[in-house]
């Protein structure tokens, strides 16, 4: 008899999720961690640089409330104040998971796992090395950043967003960010609102450049007005250490450039992580630098399967989650789960963006004949109130069938609306069955009916 039904190494929102799930359907499960529960999302992540934003946020309202006649004196950052808030909510979190263990009566098994073949995984712990047998064993040990081969990257002015979020005794007095993706312009919100020189470096022709362009463009238009400085369709060439920190080159159409940082951020995304995952003649089929899956998360070693950023090409917590109890379900013999094909993603600069679907240029690259509706949120309410930046909110609806195909949203609390979208693109729904429901006044969500009345214009032409 084996040890356990499943055991999943990783104890991140995919792994920990998984476990939970499958103890719940009645399976023997057991989770290998080498270091806290929750993975990269819950302490070297998501939840981390929300932390952060949040005081960097407090502090921007203090020094910006005179619009609603609120002014302060003095106001100081703490940094190692900041980091350690930073902590303690990573770690309510993480001993929360793991008491949800104790309760669901997963096993935690403090060590490396190691899988040595089909239902076989060692793991290595303070008390040495230990064999396991079982099931079924689900790989969910995330992803790290990556590290491309530019020349100094491997200088000790250059962090990645684990160490930067390590913390540091003082705010850095400037910060030069690699990259222009969600990681990048967190960061630069985060420490352009306490008062550092922050510039960031893209390669691409603007932000966020795997989402709709206006929402980059804007993005833009906005850390700009806030002094953030911007060098887009510029590759990085080295980095130097100098007499003023750590200097990026770059090239920008042919001409050379220079940004100096006391400390430089390399933001160019992550990389499955997979060190130690696999006993040396057991190694998956890989789909480039991920394991490859079939549709029921199987690798190509039998009874073993791989979830969230390991194996997929969309690398968020919540798509990992899905996939996880996607996973254990099909174990079961459960096929009824959460649509994988439709993934919301949320950026929390300032203002939000969240998307979810398709863009309009997407349909048209599709062949999807589409149409969008959308709103500019000037004379909205609550925007108004707060002084806030240019807002909108796009929709995107299919336009013989009305079904809504995606939406792109820019306004302050949008990641908290956009699962409404995400529910309606699940289900088929229309831009009419979408204007059945009252929205309340005042509220940014209020703009969504006007972006869906001018989208209901388009489609009845």
């Amino acid at each position: 008899m084996h040890d356990y039904q499943l055991i999943v190494i990783g104890a991140g929102p995919g792994g920990y999720v998984a476990a939970l799930r499958a103890a719940k359907l009645g399976l023997k499960t057991a989770v290998v961690e080498n270091r806290q529960a929750g993975g990269t999302c819950l302490n070297r992540g998501c939840v981390p640089t929300k932390t952060l934003l949040h005081s960097s946020q407090i502090y921007h309202d203090i020094r910006t409330g005179g619009h609603a006649g609120i002014t302060a004196g003095s106001v100081n950052i703490d940094m190692n104040a900041i980091f350690a808030h930073k902590r303690a909510v990573s770690e309510q979190l993480s001993s929360g998971i793991e008491g949800m263990f104790k309760g669901a009566k997963v096993d935690l098994l403090r060590g490396t796992g190691t899988i040595l073949g089909t239902g076989k995984v060692s793991v290595a712990g303070e008390d040495g090395v230990r064999e396991y047998t079982c099931d079924h064993i689900l790989a969910a040990t995330g992803s790290v950043p990556a590290r491309p081969p530019i020349p100094g990257l491997d200088l000790p002015g250059v962090l990645t967003s684990d160490e930067l979020l390590e913390g540091s005794d003082h705010l850095y007095r400037s910060i030069v960010i690699i990259g222009g993706g969600v990681i990048g312009v967190e960061f630069a919100t985060f420490y352009n609102d306490l008062g550092c020189d922050v510039t960031i470096i893209e390669g691409m022709d603007r932000l966020l450049p795997t989402m709709d362009r206006e929402l980059g463009q804007n993005l833009a238009q906005i850390l700009k007005k806030r002094g953030v400085r911007l060098h887009l369709n510029s590759m990085v060439q080295n980095v130097a250490e100098s007499e003023d920190g750590t200097t990026v080159h770059f090239v920008t159409k042919d001409v050379p450039g220079a940004a100096t940082g006391e400390v430089v951020l390399c933001a160019i995304g992550r990389k499955p992580y997979l060190e130690g995952l696999f006993a040396d003649g057991c190694k998956p089929e890989m789909d480039g630098k991920s394991i490859k899956v079939d549709d029921r998360y199987q690798t190509s070693i039998p009874g073993v399967y791989a979830i969230g950023d390991v194996s997929s090409k969309v690398q968020l917590a919540h798509v990992a989650s899905a996939q996880g109890t996607a996973c254990v379900e099909m174990l079961c013999g459960l096929d009824d789960h959460v649509r994988q094909d439709v993934v919301p993603s949320c950026i929390y600069s300032r203002p939000e963006i969240a998307v979810v679907g398709i863009t309009d240029a997407e349909a048209k690259a599709a062949g999807i004949p589409a149409k969008t509706g959308k709103c500019t949120l000037f004379g909205n309410a609550k925007t108004v109130i707060m002084e806030g930046d240019r807002s909108f909110m796009k929709v995107v609806a299919h336009a013989e069938t009305h079904r809504l195909l995606g939406a792109q949203l820019m306004c302050e609390h949008c990641t908290d609306m956009i699962s409404e979208l995400a529910q309606a693109i699940a289900n088929n729904m229309t831009v009419e069955q979408l204007l059945l429901a009252m929205r309340p006044h005042p509220t940014f969500e209020e703009a969504l009916t006007e972006a869906l009345e001018d989208l209901a214009a388009k489609l009845a032409r």
